[in-house]
């Protein structure tokens, strides 16, 4: 579905970066042996299954085919694009298994399933090579937090351990690569409306694509907006490295952390200030609210945001990628 020379390689061959299949994991007690607090981790959870899948395990590998509260999952991550993604794994009938292609698009990696070898293209979740070219795959709502909000609100969680292979597991090999004017092996034009590697959360609503710079939420702490005629809050936190600064992830710089949630709770419509130490306030009840969109304290207390789909990129991807996108800017 798209031109053949949009694709490169990106060195390894196939399987070069090997997926996890049979993934293993341990409890919150038991990573904190190798984990630091700052580290970032994907949070997924089904079904009360709530799992934490570290980015010091999935720069080496990028994907990892699970099953997460009886629903099978793929977990991805392309450091070059700085894309984190939850997939639901079954389609079309069947259950998909993930691998590495060795294939770019806009830096952006490849997947491939084992299953009808067509190919993905990670950021969009978009076949584009094989028997499902132009089909699309189901995003699956997820967040890249700090190990200690996750060792925090899910003490009883799970957490991917450290496959039995030789890898530099919380090592960065992309040392300085978030700093970067040109991201490797990207051939397409840079969107000058942003430096390159600017982090951002994306949004796709009907009808609109927007993009929200980390600097300025962190700057706000948390930005109410309406989107497509959805009312939603975006919330920065601190405390989160980045992967892909320096050598050892658990000394990059503090990025923090960002969460997308609508702002309606029972036909109300919220709006939130920032209160300096990682938490929020609303306006309309005075409750106490989380990252994970959760009250913590006060009238709403134990009601949860509905989270919406969000992508945590890095600017020039989100922009080659939708190239229309609207970018938010503070008023």
């Amino acid at each position: 579905t798209i031109a053949w020379e949009d694709i490169i390689s990106g060195g390894p061959p196939k399987d070069g970066i090997p997926a996890i299949s049979d993934p293993i994991f341990e409890t919150v007690a038991a990573a904190t042996a190798w984990l630091s607090d700052r580290d970032p981790v994907i949070v997924f959870a089904e079904a009360g299954d709530v799992r934490a899948y570290p980015l010091a395990i999935l720069i080496w590998h990028e994907i990892v085919n699970d099953v997460v509260g009886g629903k099978p999952v793929t977990v991805t991550f392309c450091p070059l694009c700085n894309a984190s993604i939850v997939f639901a794994r079954a389609f079309g009938g069947e259950v998909l298994d993930f691998g590495t292609t060795g294939k770019l698009r806009n830096s952006d990696l490849i997947m491939y399933d084992r299953q009808t070898e067509t190919w993905w293209q990670q950021f969009t979740g978009q076949g584009i090579v094989g028997k499902h070219a132009g089909e699309q795959l189901d995003f699956l709502a997820s967040q890249v937090i700090s190990f200690a909000d996750f060792a925090a609100e899910f003490p009883d969680g799970q957490v991917l351990a450290r496959p039995p292979v030789n890898r530099s597991y919380g090592a960065n090999p992309y040392t300085g690569y978030d700093s970067t004017q040109r991201p490797f092996l990207f051939q397409g034009e840079i969107d000058d409306r942003l430096p390159a590697t600017e982090r951002v959360a994306g949004v796709v609503l009907p009808g609109i694509v927007k993009a929200y710079p980390f600097a300025q939420v962190a700057a706000a702490g948390a930005i109410n907006d309406e989107v497509a005629g959805t009312p939603l809050v975006v919330f920065h936190k601190i405390g989160t490295a980045s992967a892909l600064d320096a050598g050892a992830i658990r000394e990059g710089r503090d990025v923090g952390s960002v969460a997308v949630f609508d702002r309606r709770i029972d036909d109300r419509t919220l709006n939130f200030v920032a209160n300096g130490d990682g938490t929020y306030t609303d306006a309309e009840t005075g409750s106490i609210w989380n990252i994970l969109g959760e009250a913590v304290a006060g009238d709403l207390a134990g009601q949860r945001l509905t989270q919406i789909l969000a992508f945590d990129h890095f600017w020039f991807a989100w922009a080659a990628f939708h190239p229309e996108t609207a970018l938010y800017s503070t008023p």
